[in-house]
């Protein structure tokens, strides 16, 4: 039990990191006319905006909350906000697009299952990530009632303590998830396990994210007369 505590905790975080930079590059740098999302919303668009708008607003939310949530030093944020009112933000934003992420990726796995044309242009792959990120955010869901069984944050800040001893180096990171629940635990490999897959799905896209559209000119576009 040690040696798995030590490898999950300790080592694969770094597995992880490495397999998601290194393939990443490669899957960019040798398979480009695969690094697509793939979208099926031509296929069929009924009811697919409002599941991808739900997942991605979602998912969106629930990334930079445990970007910043985890990896943001306390005294940053200690003179004008406690612990306990952060688990309590932490458990609220949370939640809220958690649920979204729940609805929307729900949404969109049911219309990869069942819509004869979608499911016949969906790869193993596509099925088997939005599985994954469907099961993670419901893992993370289940995390908020054992939150609330300490309202001042103690539980919180041992996975705070781990996420930034890990991105700064530190040995024996897991020595923080101390007495942490089963349940963080099983979050925490799944998250690791996405960085894992992520070069080698669909989810090579979020690299391609369009934020230059945010400073390009305007482009006057006239209807062909």
């Amino acid at each position: 039990m040690q040696f798995l505590n030590a490898f999950f905790f300790d080592i694969y975080p770094y597995i992880a990191g490495v397999v998601f930079l290194i393939g990443s590059w490669l899957r960019y740098d040798y398979g480009q006319y695969s690094w697509r999302v793939g979208s099926s919303q031509i296929l069929d668009k009924k009811g697919f905006r409002l599941a991808s708008n739900l997942f991605h607003i979602g998912i969106l939310g629930i990334f930079f909350g445990h970007l910043f949530g985890l990896l943001t030093p306390h005294w940053v944020y200690e003179p004008f906000l406690s612990v306990a009112l952060k688990q309590k933000l932490a458990m609220g934003a949370g939640g809220v697009c958690g649920l979204l992420t729940l609805v929307g990726g729900a949404l969109l796995l049911k219309r990869r299952l069942l819509n004869p044309r979608v499911r016949a242009n969906s790869s193993v792959g596509d099925l088997m990530i939005i599985s994954l990120l469907v099961i993670q955010v419901c893992l993370g869901l289940l995390t908020i009632p054992f939150s609330a069984r300490h309202m001042d944050g103690s539980e919180m800040m041992k996975l705070v303590g781990w996420a930034q001893a890990v991105v700064t180096f530190h040995s024996n990171a897991s020595t923080h998830l101390a007495g942490v629940s089963i349940i963080y635990r099983l979050h925490l490999v799944l998250g690791m396990t996405l960085f894992i897959v992520f070069p080698f799905c669909r989810l090579v896209h979020i690299w391609s994210a369009p934020v230059e559209y945010l400073a390009r000119r305007y482009q006057l576009v006239r209807n062909r007369r």
